[in-house]
């Protein structure tokens, strides 16, 4: 149980459901980047397919990192914060497979996946999504679907997909990709469900989006990739003579994270 003596699932849900505050999520890699983010008072975390994948030199959603996963959620999902967790598409077409992995990470702790479609059938990924809560009913699924991200941004098809997702069980729908303000309140007024969008340099900030009706803002992969960008750009400035610039956390903070870490997972702040 949670400090507030809510179930986690639950405690989760209602960060979706605060209007003019939308959950903002950040994606964590591995326990130091989660401890960090937790510290400075991001009550859920989520993780990066992606740098996942990327951290052990895969690539990204061919279905290939589920132990890697696994993994991460087993080092993450004992920490005081909602741990949720990128899946692809569940690293299977078998939808009981699908719930068969959603078992072993509520097992662990986390308390949300996100599920993707990857512009594959809309009916497969709502099996996926039906056999995930009749499994796990507290799990909080996320279903993404990827037309605005790989494909034209069809409007019609993004609703009829979401629309199937929504009646297969979803808990709140991503739609990575959509920027254009005009588009995501459209979508807001028409969903049943949460709206989670991908944060965006080229899109609404995130005091827009809260004003837009967004309930959850996810960060993706951009935090490994600055983290990478970082080290790189450090390396440049070494080499050239110059002192690094960017926060740098001490060895200490490094070496023992969970010190700092106090945020419960009834928390607020920040997140």
């Amino acid at each position: 149980m949670t400090a507030d003596q809510s179930p986690p699932g639950t405690s989760f849900a209602a960060l979706h459901h605060r209007p003019g505050e939308p959950l903002l999520l950040p994606n964590a890699w591995d326990h130091a980047s989660a401890a960090a983010l937790a510290a400075r008072g991001f009550a859920a975390i989520a993780t990066s397919s992606l740098a996942v994948a990327a951290a052990v030199g895969l690539p990204d959603g061919e279905a290939r990192t589920r132990e890697h996963t696994l993994r991460l959620a087993l080092t993450l999902g004992s920490e005081p914060y909602h741990l949720t967790v990128d899946a692809e598409g569940g690293f299977s077409d078998d939808p009981e497979e699908v719930a068969g992995t959603a078992r072993e990470l509520w097992a662990v702790g986390a308390v949300g996946v996100n599920l993707e479609d990857g512009l594959g059938p809309s009916d497969l990924l709502a099996a996926k999504i039906a056999a995930v809560k009749a499994a796990v009913p507290g799990m909080f699924v996320n279903a993404r679907t990827d037309t605005y991200w790989s494909g034209d941004g069809d409007e019609r098809d993004t609703l009829r997909r979401l629309d199937a997702y929504q009646q297969a069980g979803a808990d709140g729908v991503f739609v990575p990709g959509l920027t254009d303000p005009a588009g995501i309140a459209g979508l807001v007024r028409r969903l049943d469900t949460p709206l989670n969008i991908l944060h965006s340099s080229a899109g609404p900030t995130v005091a827009h989006l809260a004003d837009l009706g967004v309930a959850r803002i996810s960060l993706g992969s951009l935090l490994y990739r600055r983290a990478l960008g970082a080290a790189l750009d450090a390396m440049a400035d070494i080499a050239a003579g110059r002192a690094p610039g960017g926060t740098t956390p001490s060895y200490d903070e490094v070496r023992a994270p969970e010190r700092s870490v106090s945020v419960s997972r009834s928390a607020n702040s920040t997140g």
